[in-house]
């Protein structure tokens, strides 16, 4: 299956490129639904955030502050998301890891954390429960 993100970085695809270097590329999003949405991806395939190697990621995310410090210049918005999504049930559209950067304003019409509202708060016990079985299976 070919990946259009491995198309667009092997210039088989054009793209809007606002950093390029040996690990990684940042391109402005095809579909702005508010102006300056970024993607950062790492330049070898990559499909999950799984698979993606603690070298890489962290370049990603220095490098997504680089580009929000940019939008701040540019747009001065008064707020900003950070998102990857991570397979069909997380709304992953690209198999080609990557992490969005997209400038926010107060009622501009994107994605609701808690679409229904903040839920109560979890019991503690069941807060410390969770993070005993998390912290078992870290690598």
């Amino acid at each position: 299956m070919r990946c259009v993100f491995c198309d667009l970085l092997a210039g088989r695809a054009p793209a809007s490129f606002v950093h390029r270097d040996e690990h990684l590329s940042a391109f402005v999003d095809l579909r702005q639904a508010v102006a300056g949405h970024v993607l950062i991806v790492p330049n070898r395939h990559v499909e999950t955030l799984y698979d993606l190697d603690e070298d890489t990621a962290g370049r990603m995310m220095a490098l997504a502050v680089r580009v929000a410090r940019a939008l701040a210049v540019e747009f001065d918005p008064p707020g900003l998301n950070l998102w990857q999504s991570n397979g069909d049930a997380g709304g992953q559209e690209v198999p080609h890891v990557h992490l969005h950067v997209q400038p926010r304003r107060v009622g501009d019409g994107l994605m609701r954390v808690y679409p229904n509202g903040v839920p109560a708060p979890s019991p503690r016990e069941t807060l410390d429960e969770l993070a005993a079985r998390l912290t078992a299976h870290l690598l």
